[in-house]
């Protein structure tokens, strides 16, 4: 039997920050969907990006519908952390991972239809994407025979932590080259910013709760999701505010840049 909730107080709190750290995550992807709606455009929005970060939220929803709606990896919980362990995935989180899939494979569709000047999607990223989905693939494998169903999810947490902290680099670097941040939306950093900082508030007021830190190492990726998204997010707000300040609101006008040139050019 799994723990319960020793505070209402806490409880309600905890479902507060779960639930307002979802819609910010979930608000966060809408500014980009409708900026390149805007521009007619994704030049300045990393391709990259784009795949590592479909690969994260796939692995991410499976390891959470599988905790939150398997009870046979929850007593597989259990049985490693013991029975008066609260499970550390909420319905929101579930929730996230849904839309965060359809939203990302939604911005991949708008990579197809606009305009997207010379970018492509790099080598080193298929090929990191491809290594990650055969590595799935031989631990899927691995696991059937003994139905060791929780340390496969645990597996794709990680590949969710691993795609968290690579996904946004290729963005930081192209922003950093350009000396611009047009075309990457920063009110979706900003919304992200502060899911990341509510869902590390969640867990928090569960430790609280529970008087254990359990449910941090127990769900090991959701507490490192938190902290990369925090960090590159900060960075973000640094490029776009400090280092490379638009001109003009990027979401009234849009300045032809450097890369866009060469492209109409070399029509």
């Amino acid at each position: 039997m799994s723990s319960s909730w020793n505070s209402v107080g806490l409880e309600v709190l905890y479902q507060v920050l779960g639930w307002v750290a979802f819609f910010a995550w979930s608000f966060s992807f809408y500014p980009q969907v409708i900026l390149n709606y805007k521009r007619k455009s994704v030049v300045g929005l990393n391709f990259d990006f784009l795949v590592l970060n479909f690969t994260k939220h796939s692995s991410y929803l499976i390891y959470n519908a599988a905790m939150f709606f398997s009870p046979f990896i929850q007593r597989q919980y259990h049985e490693k952390y013991g029975d008066k362990e609260m499970i550390p995935v909420a319905a929101n989180d579930v929730a996230f991972s849904l839309h965060a899939v359809a939203l990302t494979a939604f911005t991949v569709f708008q990579v197809f239809i606009y305009e997207r000047g010379i970018q492509k999607v790099s080598k080193v990223c298929i090929s990191i994407t491809a290594i990650v989905w055969t590595a799935a693939i031989v631990c899927l494998i691995i696991a059937w025979p003994k139905s060791d169903w929780l340390w496969l999810i645990d597996v794709f947490n990680s590949i969710q932590v691993g795609m968290t902290a690579i996904k946004y680099i290729p963005q930081a670097i192209m922003n950093f080259r350009r000396k611009s941040t047009i075309g990457w939306s920063i009110g979706n950093i900003l919304l992200d910013l502060t899911g990341g900082v509510l869902n590390f508030g969640q867990m928090g007021v569960q430790s609280i709760d529970q008087h254990t830190l359990v449910n941090f190492y127990g769900n090991i990726g959701k507490t490192l999701l938190s902290l990369e998204t925090v960090f590159f997010d900060v960075l973000f707000i640094i490029q776009h505010y400090v280092l490379y300040p638009a001109k003009k609101d990027e979401n009234d006008d849009f300045p032809v840049l450097p890369i866009e040139v060469k492209h109409v050019a070399a029509q």
